[in-house]
């Protein structure tokens, strides 16, 4: 045995037990292993050594490794696989990644396992906010497909949530070492790409364009028998109009997508934000018929706090945590959200709606949109503290963010931060209230 090959007696990677083999390249293979220190899954991704001894493509490879070997520990969100270590063994280094079970999107390409509309809109949603948070980290991935999307499903095989993944052509913008250019797949890659052209964001907005193009159309924008044909459609050939090539797709989907292709990259959107928004506008005007996914969605919860005053000082990937972990309700007008003398175990964050807040029979309050109730009693430091001192009653049909203890120990520190940011911002606004209304109990009557 040399390196770090699988020992045969052992079935050992490094210090991971290998599981199973997921799939292999022609440079490299993808086992799931087990993390017995960590105890969770993982998987490792090994480099052949027969590719890194080649005298014209050995040192390209070499750098795709230490590429993605350069990001261990420093993309976290939820929907960016994560890279956990690397290990540059002189003969077959490897990386270990998360292991996320499921398919990559390169299975639902075929016009016969095409995604749901919605979903495939919802997923582009996603893919954007995720390489959004890429790009703020100084880095362009330049390999966007649908090959290095991972969808997560549910038991019953619908998808739940998607992950980029694969960064080994990843161009760090601020990197002082010499990096590989012109990489990528071609069918996804931008005309600037081809290039080899300075890029920025726009170029990955275009290939993640082609990747909704292709999961809208079950075929790429553009197709042809040799490489050369395929760049002179890339370069100057429009992608036909997406209306009408399957139900739903009206021009309104095909004009977002098409946007995303356009070949001059000012054309395109500025930004991954722009992107994003335009994707989540299409379900927010219902310019795309909801199928079976007849919910709220990711998206537009994701949307809904962005816009609330509460969670102004929360990044993406703190709002993404919220989407996930908290408990979402909606409750009727004369709902009490709390009684006076329970117990409190929860707080509510008002998405949507009003409620009044009474103390002894008398309204002191009508609180909406973007504040929060129940916080008081929830961050009290004993029992008999957390008992509510007022009723609090909906007036307007509410939707409600709320937590409990348990769900809150689930979010990263960060976000358990932005919480108690956000709940002295509220509580300092009432006391101020409460100051004025001393102060001036005429002008506020």
């Amino acid at each position: 045995m040399t390196g770090i090959d699988i020992d045969l007696d052992t079935g050992m990677i490094g210090k991971y037990r290998v599981l199973k083999k997921l799939g292999e390249g022609a440079t490299s293979e993808v086992f799931l292993c087990r993390d017995d220190f960590n105890n969770r899954d993982v998987a490792v991704k090994r480099v052949r050594a027969a590719a890194l001894i080649d005298a014209v493509d050995g040192p390209v490879f070499a750098r795709f490794f230490a590429a993605e070997a350069a990001l261990v520990g420093r993309l976290l969100h939820p929907n960016v696989v994560q890279i956990l270590d690397a290990v540059p063994d002189p003969v077959s280094p490897y990386l270990v990644m998360e292991f996320v079970p499921g398919n990559t999107l390169r299975a639902y390409c075929r016009p016969d396992q095409l995604l749901p509309l919605e979903l495939i809109i919802e997923i582009g949603f996603k893919c954007a906010m995720a390489l959004g948070y890429v790009y703020r980290q100084g880095l362009i991935h330049r390999d966007v497909k649908p090959a290095n999307i991972m969808a997560i499903t549910n038991a019953t095989g619908v998808i739940t949530d998607v992950k980029v993944t694969d960064f080994g052509s990843v161009l760090n913008m601020s990197a002082d070492a010499t990096q590989v250019h012109q990489v990528g797949s071609l069918a996804y890659m931008a005309p600037e790409q081809l290039d080899g052209h300075t890029l920025d964001c726009r170029a990955d907005i275009y290939s993640l364009g082609a990747v909704l193009y292709h999961l809208v159309a079950g075929k790429p924008p553009f197709e042809a028998p040799s490489q050369a044909v395929l760049m002179n459609q890339i370069y100057n050939q429009e992608p036909a109009s997406l209306s009408g090539m399957r139900s739903g797709v009206n021009e309104s989907v095909s004009t977002v997508i098409l946007k995303a292709l356009a070949k001059n990259a000012d054309d395109r959107y500025p930004n991954w934000d722009a992107f994003a928004q335009a994707l989540s506008g299409l379900i927010s005007d219902h310019k795309v018929p909801r199928g079976h996914l007849q919910g709220v969605l990711d998206s537009e919860r994701f949307n809904l706090l962005r816009a609330l005053d509460f969670f102004s000082s929360f990044g993406d990937v703190e709002l993404w945590e919220v989407v996930h972990r908290a408990k979402w309700q909606r409750f009727p007008f004369g709902h009490a959200l709390y009684r006076r003398g329970e117990e409190g175990r929860s707080f509510h964050i008002i998405a949507q709606g009003s409620v009044e807040v009474y103390r002894t029979g008398k309204r002191v309050a009508l609180l909406g949109a973007g504040t929060s109730v129940g916080e008081m009693a929830y961050l009290a430091p004993s029992p008999e503290l957390r008992r509510h001192s007022t009723d609090v009653v909906v007036t307007e049909a509410v939707t409600t963010i709320s937590f409990t203890p348990e769900s809150m120990q689930q979010l990263s520190p960060n976000g358990r931060h932005l919480f108690d940011e956000a709940f002295i911002r509220v509580l300092v606004r009432r006391l101020h209230a409460a100051h004025e209304a001393l102060a001036h109990p005429r002008r506020i009557l």
